[in-house]
């Protein structure tokens, strides 16, 4: 896996990711000390109503973003984002009342919303291979899991000597770490889009995703995924804490045993993919993730049958995930790639912002019971529509015709002198030629 470390491009990009998710971490400790410096008591609201903002600006602003961003160069964007980003935490050690914290969170979360997308959809440029492309969505993934890890960790050692207020001082020196290594990366030119109206390029990658029938399938399996993250990410610290009496430290291994199964996975990941096709492995991901959470009914009760479960969960999570952008590679052209990557990163928030509040609200009024069987039967029922939406045969070259062109078309002529409404097979995407998927 990491051989594809040796493109000096990647390599730069991938340690951009790394500083900046590093970065990020750092940001998150320290926005709870000070909501709890501001609010006291009333922290949790706070922080509850910042990562409200948050699904909010990844929902709203990723496509809108991704359309005026789309007659940018890609590197331009990458680092006026990055500057963005180190200046909103810059200001953050300096608020003082509430309002505050929320208007700065909203401009953070709404230029990670543009730079994620952005980011992700450069890398298949980077890496043409599939193979090479497969072992850094695996690299992605294990960053993911070892910030989630690392972070914490690290700002606990850097709070023994510094004030929570200096952490931001992390944040800011990661993300123009990023923006410097951006700068450094030699990215490869991107054909120019065609000129389209605000609405068309804002929509563009929403039409796309919706009228391909994988990515319809890849939806209905981010509900299933934001299931199982949500049950842990949101309840693990009431289950170990609260229903089993046990310490922080028994919450921190539930995560990281949680982090570990996922690292697992997108270890074997890109050996995996090679014998088994992208529908069967986020299938039986998703599949993991449902069993697990219904799992949970009966051995969340006892810790010791709880780090198995949550270790199976992550397993089921990040073989259902990770492959997400293969898909996105393989039904986009290289133009239209940020905005479906834009597309999959509100889509997929969306799904969080349903199963979060399920997660907290069921397992609060109804108890941890009710809230695994409500997310199971969620990650169910979306397995069983993932499995009707995307076809057990998905070729990428596809027969079709064009009875709407005319005979000297372009693309007509292209195809070895193709007429209207003769057949002809190549790797099928929606664009301006293709604009409904065959039947």
């Amino acid at each position: 896996m990491l051989e594809i470390l040796a493109n000096r491009t990647y390599r730069h990009l991938f340690l951009a990711q790394v500083i900046a998710l590093v970065g990020t971490g750092l940001a998150t400790v320290a926005l709870s000390l000070l909501a709890y410096d501001l609010a006291g008591a009333s922290a949790g609201v706070v922080l509850g109503t910042a990562m409200a903002i948050k699904m909010a600006a990844y929902v709203g602003v990723a496509p809108l973003a991704a359309a005026f961003a789309e007659r940018w160069p890609r590197r331009a964007v990458l680092v006026g984002l990055d500057v963005v980003r180190a200046s909103v935490a810059l200001l953050l050690p300096f608020v003082t009342q509430v309002w505050q914290v929320y208007v700065l969170i909203f401009v953070l979360q709404s230029a990670s919303a543009a730079f994620t997308p952005t980011f992700q959809a450069t890398i298949p440029d980077v890496l043409p291979d599939e193979d090479d492309y497969t072992k850094a969505l695996s690299l992605s993934r294990l960053a993911y899991d070892l910030e989630s890890l690392a972070s914490p960790a690290l700002a606990a050692l850097l709070l023994t000597i510094v004030s929570y207020s200096s952490l931001f001082g992390g944040t800011v020196v990661g993300f123009l770490a990023s923006a410097a290594l951006v700068v450094s990366a030699v990215l490869p030119k991107v054909d120019v889009p065609p000129k389209r109206s605000i609405f068309e390029r804002t929509t563009r990658g929403l039409r796309i995703y919706l009228r391909t029938p994988r990515l319809r399938g890849l939806l209905a399996l981010n509900l299933a995924i934001a299931s199982g993250g949500s049950m842990v990410i949101v309840n693990t610290v009431v289950l170990v804490q609260s229903d089993l009496g046990l310490t922080q430290t028994a919450t921190a291994a539930a995560l990281a045993v949680f982090g570990a199964g996922s690292m697992l996975v997108a270890l074997a990941l890109p050996g995996l993919l090679d014998r088994v096709p992208e529908r069967g492995a986020m299938l039986a991901g998703a599949g993991v993730i449902a069993a697990g959470l219904l799992a949970g009914v009966l051995m969340a009760s006892h810790f010791a049958a709880l780090l198995p479960l949550w270790f199976v969960l992550g397993a089921g999570y990040s073989l259902a995930q990770t492959p997400s952008g293969r898909l996105l590679r393989r039904s986009s052209l290289e133009h239209d790639r940020p905005a479906l990557f834009a597309a999959q990163f509100a889509l997929s928030h969306a799904c969080w912002l349903i199963t979060y509040p399920v997660a907290g609200w069921v397992g609060a009024k109804a108890g941890l019971t009710a809230s695994f069987v409500v997310l199971a039967a969620v990650a169910g029922a979306s397995v069983l529509l993932a499995s009707r939406l995307w076809p057990r045969e998905d070729p990428q070259i596809l027969e079709h015709c064009h009875d709407d062109l005319d005979a000297g078309h372009p693309h007509l002529v292209a195809e070895a002198g193709s007429s209207a409404g003769a057949r002809h097979a190549h790797a099928f995407v929606i664009d301006d030629d293709h604009p409904r998927w065959p039947s």
